[in-house]
């Protein structure tokens, strides 16, 4: 029988550092020995052929694939790192009801840092009313409840700092 690997499910509003996070976890998980797959939101976006999907229902729908794309790969023993907003509450259901080894991780980082930040200058396009339904600006998100872990933005500390006490928190976090 093979043992069904892990999702790491990292989420956030755009701009709060989930794909390198994410992609630093990758990395240790792998020096670890573990066989993982990283799957990135804007990556799938463009698989998926879903660039031009932002309403709730379209980005809930493509969520949704996401659960069942990272359920179909740890069913065959693979641990799946995701880099996604995925801010759902019914994602959030979905992925705790069907997805052994679920871990949420919630990237905390306030609006203002995420505008300052801006890496794809989507807050700003937003601003200048060319760009609608923003997750957390015009298009309303559910951040998380009860998160497995969360990391909260603090300024001045560095993405390798972000990161090891991130690794920190997953070691003292028992699966569900």
């Amino acid at each position: 029988m093979r043992i069904p690997g892990q999702v790491f499910w990292l989420t956030g509003l755009s701009g709060a550092g989930k794909s390198t996070l994410c992609r630093l976890l990758v990395e240790r998980l792998r020096t670890e020995g573990r066989s993982v797959v990283m799957l990135d939101g804007d990556e799938l976006r463009e698989v998926m052929a879903a660039e031009h999907l932002h309403t709730r229902a379209d980005r809930l729908d493509l969520t949704l694939r996401y659960s069942k794309l990272c359920r179909l790969l740890t069913a065959q023993g693979f641990d799946v790192a995701i880099a996604t907003i995925g801010l759902w509450k019914e994602v959030h259901a979905w992925n705790r009801a069907h997805l052994p080894g679920y871990v949420e991780i919630f990237l905390k980082v306030p609006l203002e840092e995420l505008s300052r930040r801006d890496p794809k200058k989507i807050y700003e396009r937003a601003r200048r009313g060319e760009l609608k339904n923003v997750a957390g600006v015009d298009l309303e998100v559910d951040f998380p409840v009860a998160p497995h872990l969360t990391l909260d933005h603090q300024a001045g500390r560095s993405v390798d700092m972000a990161f090891e006490i991130l690794w920190e928190k997953l070691q003292q976090h028992k699966t569900p």
